[in-house]
């Protein structure tokens, strides 16, 4: 029996504009419901702010080369969440994808991290949220669904999902592993709009029937291309699977690099989507001093607290390839008089949100991390960053270095190049399309 039937979570006192018309139909016109287990079903929550604002106050001058939010017709409270943000000019990739999206497009996006996709794909979702509504509400079934590789990237996605909807009545659930399973499963029986996860604690909560998705009407997977190499893969066709057809649901795919597993799995999860490239504006940030050093394998760890005891050096990430790598380095730095914190997939969630939050709040700290806790990382202030191993893919490289010299701040980038890594210097310098130089490490 259907857990019972929800009014509409949406605020019809408050008139809203209607989107294109989009190329699919609702799911709820023409899905069978699955038989569901019996549960108390809850009212949704009155968690948004009611504040009297005039959209004049969010004046916008018209810019060649630039679109405004203004110019996308979008509902006038996501508006009022654009305007708290600060944001006036959609960047490269909201201008290309958004009249794209809101028209009801599917499309693969090719962005790196940092360009702005998180909030295109999300204005999209919450406009559709907010100008259609389903004449039937269930708990535990999503209208739409974001998945991100890494606990960290999708804790940001959803306060970012948050802050965009801040003047809605939208429901964001965040659906992570290693954070209190039975809170996420409370949260879930209610009515949902938006679930924002992590492949393996979604699949896990969908073989509980704890979550349903047969209505999902937007799809968006993010970072497809960090999917893969973590071997997410299987988990996620699982996954898609219990959506609408693709012809029916709405899906936004973008991947920081394109490789031909990426191109397969987009084609098949996606219909008729629409392409867009969006390259960044220089593959390594200008303001980032980077600097290769030769040396044993041996001398590293003595060259690099050599480094961090240096006064210019304040705030400071070291990446390193592997988990136990990172650990065994964190472990040895704390014994040479270093403290570090370690950020790495085996780190349990709760620790790992605490480890960023201290290394966020506090002057000259250490962090040792690997590439995919990396990702999640937005923090000002970042003086160096250490890349104890060079990095088996290029474009990992930028996005390490990419943690520092951020908003117009200089930042300084040091490499070491032991005897094992230097053939892997071709790739990169193809990358950056300059020739490196290493250097002797400095005495002293």
């Amino acid at each position: 029996m259907p857990i019972g039937l929800i009014k509409k979570l949406f605020n019809k006192s408050q008139p809203v504009k209607p989107t294109n018309t989009p190329k699919k139909a609702s799911p709820s016109s023409n899905n069978k419901k699955p038989s569901k287990p019996s549960a108390k079903t809850k009212a949704a929550p009155k968690k948004k702010l009611v504040v009297a604002w005039d959209p004049k106050q969010f004046h916008v001058e018209p810019a060649e080369g630039k679109t405004r939010f203004h110019d996308l017709n979008l509902d006038e409270r996501i508006m009022h969440g654009i305007f708290d943000l600060g944001f006036q000019y959609a960047s490269p990739i909201q201008a290309a994808s958004l009249p794209l999206t809101l028209a009801g497009h599917d499309i693969i996006g090719k962005a790196q991290t940092g360009t702005g996709k998180t909030a295109a794909f999300l204005i999209t979702v919450l406009q559709k949220l907010l100008t259609t509504a389903p004449s039937e509400r269930y708990a535990s079934e999503p209208r739409a669904l974001v998945i991100a590789p890494t606990r960290e990237l999708a804790m940001q996605i959803a306060k970012d999902a948050e802050g965009l909807s801040k003047y809605t009545d939208v429901n964001v659930v965040t659906v992570v592993g290693g954070v209190d399973y039975d809170k996420q499963k409370e949260q879930l029986n209610t009515v949902v709009d938006i679930v924002v996860a992590t492949p393996g604690r979604l699949l896990d909560f969908l073989q509980q029937k704890v979550l349903f998705l047969d209505q999902v009407e937007l799809l968006v997977i993010d970072e497809a291309d960090r999917m893969l190499d973590m071997g997410f893969i299987p988990d996620l066709k699982r996954i898609i699977r219990a959506t609408p057809e693709k012809d029916i649901r709405q899906t936004q795919l973008f991947s920081a690099t394109y490789p031909y597993d990426v191109v397969a799995l987009s084609e098949s999860w996606t219909y008729k989507p629409q392409q867009i490239e969006i390259e960044p504006e220089s593959v390594a940030t200008e303001t980032v001093d980077q600097r290769f050093y030769s040396l044993q394998e041996t001398e590293k760890d003595q060259v690099l607290v050599n480094f961090l005891n240096e006064a210019t050096t304040g705030k400071a990430i070291i990446f390193a390839n592997r988990r136990d790598t990172s650990r065994d380095l964190a472990d040895r730095l704390n014994k040479m008089g270093i403290k570090a914190m370690l950020l790495s997939g085996e780190v349990a969630q709760q620790k790992r949100v605490k480890t960023l939050e201290r290394f966020k709040s506090q002057d000259n700290t250490v962090l040792v991390a690997t590439d995919v806790a990396g990702r999640g990382i937005h923090v000002d202030g970042i003086t160096h960053v250490f890349n104890y191993n060079l990095p088996d893919d290029p474009e990992d490289y930028v996005h390490r270095i990419g943690r520092t010299g951020r908003a117009g701040a200089s930042g300084m980038a040091i490499t070491f190049i032991d005897e094992y890594e230097a053939y892997g210097l071709m790739d990169l310098e193809t990358y950056l399309g300059k020739k490196i130089v290493t250097e002797p490490v400095p005495k002293g």
